[in-house]
């Protein structure tokens, strides 16, 4: 069984304005592990480039069930810290209000201000990193190669960033438009061997510009992982976990794929890129690439043909019938995108979109069963005859 982990980063916010706060540096002090309210809570807290930002990281596990206890505690502790500082914690991959961030200084953040300048300045963006263990780099390499085409679906399904400097943008994951100003961000044409992999990032940090790319998904530096780095930060707690399993039957599928010699698609970057591109638009409410046919068609077909690649894996790993209940919940509720645009709606005061985002970070649902089974009532995940 693979192993797997996920790091999500959260802003810091005035619960009564909605302002971002920051307050990371003030909340990693505070921390401490013989808190009562740290039990249970054994992820890792880390600053990101702004201190309006914190990074809650978890342990790896390889129950489904154990790592969303961990994700829930997770979110739980870093809002436990935010309190004693008057802020809460907000599941936002960009934030509502308009906000000058203000940069956390250190040697790598301060190289990255200075080079990047106005990009770095206002990369205020939460993202969700996902990492499943691979055997060594040769495994990993081929798996990125082989799971190239399927992570848009998995953009599109996390999407949960409509508002930047105060306005709705018209796009569903803004967070991808702004991350995609890093130079190296974005999808990666195939590399075939893990040696054409480290001579890419060896040619890309000659190149005096970047030193760890942003691909969409790369090798861990630090882990024995691979790293799947498309996904806004989710605003309900559920659509993490689901992200990671279904993260895990990719890697896991790919990995078989690669094993019994089967070739990776050969679609070129410029091509997924489109696919990036419709999905960070639409996210769930409109029109996708179809994975194997690179053709538009509509989100419920593209999930589902997700779905029927990773369902073997899935099924082995005792995912699969969390996973189809959580499809079904997504496509009758909405991704973090409608919940935000639902808020707004309601309320008319973008406060509110943050005020309402505090109560779904941390909502207290039975994040995951052992015995879920989807109803028998539900439509089933297949594409639509046409």
């Amino acid at each position: 069984m693979r192993t797997f982990g996920v790091e999500e980063e959260f802003l810091i916010v005035d619960p009564s304005t909605g302002s971002p706060l920051p307050l990371a540096a003030d909340l990693l002090r505070l921390h401490d592990p013989g808190d009562p309210a740290a039990a249970g809570a054994h992820s890792m807290l880390a600053v990101e480039l702004h201190q309006e930002q914190l990074e809650v990281i978890t342990r790896p596990h390889s129950s489904l069930g154990e790592l969303a206890a961990e994700i829930m505690a997770g979110r739980a502790y870093a809002d436990s810290l935010a309190r004693k500082s008057g802020a809460r914690i907000a599941a936002l991959a960009t934030s509502p209000l308009a906000v000058t961030p203000h940069a956390t200084s250190n040697s790598r953040y301060d190289a990255l201000l200075d080079k990047f300048a106005v990009t770095a300045r206002e990369q205020l963006t939460c993202g969700c990193h996902i990492h499943v263990s691979v055997g060594s780099d040769e495994e990993g390499v081929a798996i990125l190669d082989r799971i190239r085409s399927w992570l848009p679906p998995l953009m599109a399904l996390s999407s949960n960033s409509p508002f930047w400097s105060g306005a709705d943008t018209g796009y569903a994951s803004f967070r991808t438009q702004a991350w995609n100003r890093w130079s190296s961000a974005g999808p990666t044409e195939v590399f075939g061997s893990a040696q054409a992999y480290h001579q890419r990032v060896a040619d890309l940090s000659a190149t005096g510009v970047v030193n760890n790319p942003d691909f969409a998904a790369r090798l861990s530096a630090r882990h024995p992982t691979v790293e799947i780095r498309v996904s806004d930060v989710c605003l309900d707690p559920r659509d993490t976990v689901l992200l990671a399993a279904l993260v895990r039957g990719l890697v896991e599928t790919a990995g078989r794929e690669w094993k019994a010699g089967q070739e990776a698609d050969m679609v070129p970057a410029v091509i997924l890129r489109q696919a990036d591109w419709l999905a960070s638009r639409w996210g769930m409410e409109g029109q996708l690439l179809h994975p194997l046919t690179h053709k538009p068609d509509t989100a419920r077909n593209v999930i589902a043909a997700l779905h029927a690649h990773v369902r073997d894996a899935l099924d082995d790993a005792g995912d699969a019938a969390y996973v189809e209940e959580s499809l079904h919940r997504i496509f009758s509720d909405g991704t973090g995108a409608r919940l935000q645009r639902q808020a707004y709606s309601r309320h008319g005061r973008l406060a509110d979109v943050v005020s309402d985002a505090v109560v779904l970070t941390h909502q207290e649902p039975d994040l995951y069963q052992q015995s879920v089974s989807p109803s028998r009532t539900q439509a089933p995940l297949v594409p639509a005859v046409t």
